[in-house]
Order: structure tokens, then C-alpha cells, then sequence
């Protein structure tokens, strides 16, 4: 502590080596004898500003007034008078000649006039900016008068500058003194270095060196005089040369005027206090009334704030930009970091934040981003998920797998379908930025159960999505989530837009399988897609037919002519034109003006759409609804509503939640079953029912199986390991022994034999009547004997 002060005040004769600080390029202009220097620590890097003083000896004036200085400046703290840091005093020999040099290093600073360069402000703006400017500088020379009993001595344009947040402060306090007129003494110490100050800026008792007067005067005579010589120089846009020139009015603004004309009274106890120039209606602005009310944010109430930072955006743009957009920036951070801001708060900061350079925006803004992320405000949670493309791109790899995911990956399982839509699409961005082993062990898993979602386009954008992040895969995922993904679940999904994105992505992705995988198990589940009741599923079927169809000709063509190795897996590639999934992920799920089209049932009479989510904005541009009860007279009927996603589906036990330690090695497509959630229509049941029989039946069984489609359920065989369907693979329905079927005996020319209906076996009398209290015998498979014990029951 001793060495410190004693590098304060009384100079250490160290050498410049050892100040923590490094010198950088100097400014063009400072006050009085300093030289102004830009530096930085040498600890962190951080930007500084150093400021130094030399005089040929330790008693030199210059270097006694700047002593006083650097003590004044340590010790008075105030959010509009310059940041102390660090002061040293160093004594070197120059040529022979010794020499004392004064180092003080303060928070980053720029001359007021170099900053007014580099904005050229012009007009209103400038006003309005210049009105901040000097409100600033009348609260520190207000403190200074009014509460510290202070004389600064030499206000001007030259005592001021600017911070990087384009704040205006004031420094040069090698002049300051006490003033109090009830010491006899204090007169004589009041203005002991008061040859600094130019004659240009000294009033007019200085200028006499009446002291007698200026004991009698007010605290803030002198320093009054000093506001209007740098309310002339900054409307005049050059330095004071003589103390005439304050005569000229011509550039002073007019409501500003009589203020001025106060403020440089002859008579000192008629000079107004600068307590009260900050009330002139010159002060009253956008600008001003903008910063002013964030920096009182946290003394607002919620109302308050919301509108606020509603009209905030709106606001900034008939400001300055290059003023209001640090301010503005600044306190919104903090006060989002700190909670005293709500979700408003933050849309306000994306929008200035994109005006931001990207070096700002990534020092200033995207910090308190990521910090937001582990917030339990579900506003802010969605105001991040629905602004992620502004920012997402600026978050590292890093960031945002040890970051950011784990807090967005609770959203998957958020009772809100509309959060769970954000965070689906929110997928779209940062997926390609996660690690294999997040990407595997657990996104794939949140997929898996939202492809099962309650949410129809919910449902539809899972397909999509997987689509788009397909690429990011490893090769051995894809082999075993895609096809699985896309045809067990998305081809047999109820909602029409469901199944025509798992066509598309299908077209998509085509690029990863081999033509074993495209002729056994993607054209079958494509083909019945041709007779979909939606029309728009069927022409997406019928052009991923030919597509594959092409890639399997070319394949046929390629092994003919010996171009490709025997027995080597082929990749073929995707058509151009159906190689990117991104462009219809936004288009080819809008809803069309008829409302047969938005049902999954062509051929209907009328339907009725009833919301089933909140969400009035997804991905696929339709509101997230499901068709309820159609009156139809053909034989397509709605189906019901989708079952709970918790549901037992046969998918692996999805519903037993995401344990990724216990399920480590499982992403929730292994070994997949059909989906039996929902009762199929008939138009929708052939067609599934052909997706799940690839393989033409016996012919014994096209004439016995009707009976059994109401009570039979198909299950898996458990040995199929050597079928090309696997798990996806129908088993053979349930038989009665009354059905009496031949299983060696196969039709070949009717691939629908599995689905036709049966011939009966036995004739049945008819019944002569039915008994009042009886009971209806429960219908049974196949042909039964009917013992007729009555005429009154069976």
C-alpha cells in the first residue's frame, strides 16, 4: 500500500517497464500540457487510456497542478466524472537532463472533439445528442458544486470526453479546489493553479483575480461561465479563441438561449446554477427521455417496462444509431442478465443487436444470449426459439452442444405444443453444430417420440427435420433411423401432410440407400401411396415412383455394362431436383382453399377443422389442426384423433422417458413395428394393409380371411431375421380350424389375395324370429352350427 501511494503522489523512480499497462497511439488533442494515449492491460488485454504529464523537475508547477489532479480524480467518484485506475510517477534522465514523467490510466476514453469527427451528426440528431452530451456534464458539475463544494476551474470543450458507450465525462482536474466562503483561508487555496486555465475561458473576476468577489459568489459562478464557453464551442463547432466570441448567439439553439445568456451573466450571483439548466426544455427529447428511463429501469413497474421495450425498436430508428444502439444495447443485457427486464426486452435487443457489426454483436449481445438460455421464464424461452435464426449462426460448436442444447432439450417435453414446435424447428439451426455422440444419444431420441406426437404438425415437421439434418448423420444411423423413420411411421401417418413429407424426405435422402433397400423396402411402401384418398400424397407418390424407378434403371443399366463392383452396396444419387429439403419444408405443407384437401380423406362431403394447438405459426405454414367428423356418404370415414404419444406403438419404450444413461446405445428407431394407434379409414386400411403384406398370400386364405377383419390382430413373427421387411413385416392373420385353410397353395396373379374378402363355407338358415329377453349370442370366426332350440331366440 505504501509502495502505491508512493507512486501516486510522490513518484517510485521505477521505470516504465513496470507499469501494467502497455502505451499505444496517441490522440490528437488533450487538455493542458497532457498527452492522451490509447492502451491496454497487460493482463487481459482490456482497452485503456493513459495519460501523461513531464516536467524537468519534481518541483515544477505543471507537475504539482497534475499531482492535485490525479489525487482529485481518485478520489471523486461519479458516474459522469472519468474512472480512475491507475497513476505512477517516474523519474528518467533524458540527454543528460532529468526528467519526470506522471502516467494515469483511466477507463477507455476519446476526445469530445475527435468523437463529434467521427459521428457528423447533423441537424436534429445532433441537437438531440448534444442535449445528452451536456446533461451529462451539468449533473458532474453540479455534483461538484452543489454536494462536494468544489470549483472544477476550467470547464470547456477540451475537459470532456467520451466513453466507448458514447457517454460524455468530465476530467482535468488539475485546477479543483475547495470553495467554501465561511473559511477565511479557503480563498487562498481556492484557485492555486488558476494560471492553467486560458484567458479565453476565465470570467471576468478571474480574469481580475478578484478574489473578494469570488468568495462572496456562489459555488457554481465559476463553473457556470465554463458551461456556456462549451455550450458555444460545441454549437459553434470550433474552440474558444477569445472571450468576445461568446457574444455570438447565432448558432445557440433557441429555446437554449436565455439559459446561455444566464449562464454568462456579468454579475456572479445572478449566473445560473447548473442544478437547473438541466430543466430547459432544450433537455426534454426522444433521446434523452429514452436513456433517462433505462437508467431508472429497475424503478419501473412491469407495465411500464413491457411498453416500453415494445416501442423500443421502433424508437431507435429516428435516433442516432451510433448513440442509442451501445446505450440501448447495454442496458438491455443487464437487465435481462438480472432479471429486471421481461421477454420484450429481449425481441427489442435482437432487432438493435442486427445493426450491430458482427464483432459487436458477438462481444455485446450474444454472451447475455446464451446466459438467457438457462432461464425458467418460458416468455424468454420463446422469444429465443422464435429469433434463433438472427443469432444462432454466431454460436460456436461448443457453445452450443455444452451450452445451449441441454437447456433447449427440455422443450421437446414441454406441455406446450407451441414450445415444442420452437424447439423442433429451433433444430433446423443448431443440429448441424452438435456433437455425434449429443446428435445419436439424445436428439435422435426427442425425435423419435415427437414423430408420435399429439400434434399433427408436429408429426410433420419431425419428418422434415430429419430430412434436413439426414447429412449430419453417421453412415450407420442413417442405415437404421431413416428408412425405418420415414416409412414405418411418416407413409402410415393419418394426417395427409404427415405422409407426403415422408414421401418428400424419402426423395430427399435418396442419395443414402442402396438398391436392395429402395426395391425391397421404399418403392412397396411408395407404390400403395399412389391410390392415397389425398390427391396431393398421391402426386408425391407417383413422382417418387419414377424417381426411384430411374435410380434403379440406372443401377440395372451400370451392372450390365460391368461399371460397378459385384456384391458392393450402391449409393445412387438424388435427383437435383429433389435434393434439398429446406425449400419445401416451408411450402409444401400450406393449405389449400379447398377444405377436402386439408382432411386425410379425399371424396368427402364436408368437413370441419378444430385447433388442436396454440401455435399460430410452424414450420409447415398450417395451423396445427386434425379433421373431426366428416358426414360422408362414400366409403372413406374420418379417422378419430390421434392417441396420447405415450401410447404403447410397438417403437421401444419411448413412453418410459429419455434415460440416456440406460438407453445409451438406443435412439428409439431400432426394431420398428406399424403404428396401431388410431383406427384406420377402409380407403386408408387397404392401403396399409398392402404396405404390411408385400407378399402375395395363399389363395385358400383370399376366401377365408373376411371374418376375421373386425377381431384379428396381425403380430411379428419372431423369425424373420433372414426377410428383407424384418420387424416392418405383417405376420399372418389369426385362423379358426373352422376356416379349414390350405397354406401350399399360392396365387400368384393376385397380389390382393391377403385383402379380399372370403367366399363363406357354410350356408346359415335364416331365423324365425328373435325372443324379447334374450340376448345376442357374440359373433364368432368363421362358418358356426346354429342350434335353434325355439322360434323366439338364438
Amino acid at each position: 500500500m505504501f509502495k502505491f501511494l508512493k507512486e501516486v503522489v510522490g513518484g517510485s523512480g521505477t521505470g516504465l517497464k513496470d507499469l501494467p499497462y502497455n502505451i499505444g497511439e496517441p490522440y490528437s488533442s488533450a487538455w493542458g500540457s497532457w498527452l492522451h494515449f490509447r492502451g491496454t492491460s497487460k493482463d487481459d488485454g482490456s482497452p485503456v487510456s493513459i495519460f501523461s504529464l513531464s516536467g524537468s523537475n519534481a518541483q515544477d508547477g505543471h507537475l504539482a497542478a497534475g499531482r492535485n489532479g490525479v489525487k482529485r480524480l481518485r478520489n471523486v467518484r461519479h458516474p459522469n466524472i472519468l474512472s480512475f485506475l491507475h497513476s505512477t510517477e517516474i523519474g528518467t534522465v533524458d540527454a543528460g537532463s532529468p526528467k519526470v514523467t506522471i502516467y494515469m490510466v483511466t477507463e477507455p476514453v476519446v476526445p469530445l472533439l475527435d468523437k463529434i469527427s467521427e459521428l457528423g451528426l447533423e441537424g436534429t440528431q445532433r441537437d438531440e445528442y448534444y442535449a445528452w452530451g451536456l446533461h451529462q456534464i451539468a449533473k458532474a458539475v453540479s455534483f461538484l458544486n452543489n454536494d462536494c463544494k468544489l470549483v472544477h476551474g476550467n470547464v470547456c470543450l477540451a475537459s470532456v470526453v467520451v466513453t466507448q458507450t458514447s457517454d460524455w465525462k468530465l476530467h482535468a482536474f488539475d485546477v479543483l479546489s475547495e470553495c467554501d466562503g465561511s473559511n477565511e483561508t479557503s480563498s487562498g487555496q481556492m484557485l492555486q493553479y488558476a494560471w492553467l486555465v486560458g484567458a479565453q475561458y476565465k470570467s471576468m473576476e478571474l480574469a481580475k483575480s478578484d478574489w473578494a468577489a469570488i468568495k462572496k459568489s456562489p459555488p457554481w459562478a465559476i463553473d457556470s461561465w465554463g458551461m456556456g464557453c462549451l455550450i458555444n464551442e460545441l454549437f459553434s463547432g470550433m474552440k474558444l479563441g477569445k472571450t468576445e466570441e461568446l457574444r455570438n448567439t447565432v448558432s445557440i439553439p433557441k429555446s437554449l438561449l436565455p439559459d446561455y445568456q444566464r449562464l454568462l451573466s456579468s454579475m456572479p450571483s445572478r449566473r445560473l446554477n447548473t442544478s437547473k439548466l438541466i430543466e430547459n426544455e432544450f433537455f426534454q427529447n426522444k433521446l434523452v427521455d429514452t436513456i433517462h428511463f433505462m437508467e431508472i429501469l429497475s424503478l419501473k413497474d412491469s407495465v411500464e417496462k413491457d411498453t416500453f421495450f415494445r416501442k423500443l425498436p421502433n424508437l431507435t430508428e429516428q435516433l442516432p444509431q451510433q448513440i442509442v444502439l451501445k446505450k440501448a444495447c447495454l442496458f438491455e443485457t443487464s437487465a435481462l442478465e438480472f432479471g429486471s427486464a421481461s421477454a420484450p426486452a429481449l425481441t427489442a435487443l435482437l432487432k438493435m443487436g442486427s445493426r450491430l457489426s458482427a464483432e459487436e454483436f458477438h462481444i455485446k449481445v450474444l454472451p447475455t444470449i446464451v446466459k438467457l438460455f438457462a432461464s425458467n421464464d418460458r416468455a424468454i424461452r420463446v422469444g429465443l426459439l422464435q429469433h434463433i435464426d438472427q443469432y444462432g449462426e454466431s454460436l460456436s460448436a461448443q457453445v452450443v452442444d455444452e451450452q445451449v442444447y441441454p437447456h433447449i432439450a427440455t422443450g421437446f417435453s414441454d406441455t406446450s405444443a407451441f414450445l415444442r414446435e420452437l424447439t423442433l424447428k429451433s433444430m433446423l439451426i443448431l443440429a448441424p453444430k452438435l456433437s455425434q455422440r449429443t446428435f445419436s444419444g439424445s436428439l435422435l431420441k426427442h425425435l423419435s417420440r415427437l414423430q408420435v406426437d399429439e400434434e399433427p404438425a408436429i408429426r410433420t415437421n419431425t419428418t422434415i427435420l430429419l430430412g434436413n439434418v439426414a447429412s449430419y448423420l453417421n453412415e450407420g444411423t442413417r442405415r437404421r433411423v431413416l428408412i425405418n423413420a420415414f416409412t414405418v411411421r411418416a407413409l402410415r401417418d393419418t394426417f395427409p401432410p404427415a405422409r407426403g413429407a415422408g414421401i418428400m424426405a424419402l426423395c430427399a435422402t435418396s442419395s443414402y440407400y442402396d438398391i436392395t433397400e429402395i426395391a425391397t423396402r421404399i418403392l412397396p411402401n411408395i407404390v400403395v401411396l399412389t391410390i392415397d384418398p389425398d390427391s396431393d400424397v398421391r402426386s408425391k407418390a407417383f413422382q417418387a415412383v419414377d424417381q426411384f424407378l430411374q435410380m434403379a434403371k440406372q443401377y440395372y443399366e451400370k451392372t450390365n455394362t460391368a461399371e460397378a463392383t459385384e456384391g458392393t452396396a450402391m449409393g445412387i444419387s438424388s435427383i437435383p431436383g429433389n435434393a434439398g429439403l429446406l425449400g419445401w419444408a416451408m411450402s409444401s405443407l400450406t393449405l389449400k382453399s379447398k377444405p377436402s384437401d386439408h382432411a386425410p380423406v379425399a371424396s368427402v362431403s364436408s368437413s370441419a377443422l378444430t385447433p388442436t394447438s396454440s401455435n399460430p405459426s410452424s414450420v409447415v405454414d398450417i395451423p396445427s389442426t386434425v379433421p373431426v367428423r366428416v358426414s360422408s356418404t362414400t366409403d372413406f370415414a374420418e379417422p378419430p384423433a390421434p392417441t396420447s404419444p405415450t401410447s404403447t406403438d410397438g417403437w421401444g419404450e419411448l413412453e418410459n422417458g429419455l434415460d440416456e444413461e440406460r438407453e445409451n446405445d438406443k435412439d428409439g428407431w431400432d426394431d420398428l413395428e406399424p403404428l396401431e394407434e388410431i383406427k384406420p379409414t377402409p380407403a386408408l386400411a387397404n392401403i396399409q394393409a398392402a404396405q404390411r403384406q408385400p407378399i402375395s398370400q395363399p389363395v385358400s386364405q383370399k376366401k377365408q380371411v373376411s371374418n376375421l377383419r373386425s377381431k384379428s390382430t396381425p403380430k411379428l413373427s419372431k423369425d424373420e431375421d433372414d426377410d428383407l421387411w424384418g420387424s416392418i413385416a405383417a405376420a399372418a392373420p389369426k385362423t379358426s380350424k373352422a376356416l379349414n385353410m390350405k397354406s401350399n397353395v399360392t396365387d400368384e396373379d393376385d397380389p390382393w389375395a391377403a385383402i379380399a374378402a372370403p367366399a363363406p363355407t357354410t350356408k346359415v338358415r335364416p331365423l324365425a324370429g328373435r325372443g324379447r329377453g334374450a340376448k345376442p349370442a357374440a359373433p364368432k370366426l368363421g362358418a358356426q352350427r346354429i342350434n335353434r332350440t325355439s322360434s323366439s331366440g338364438l
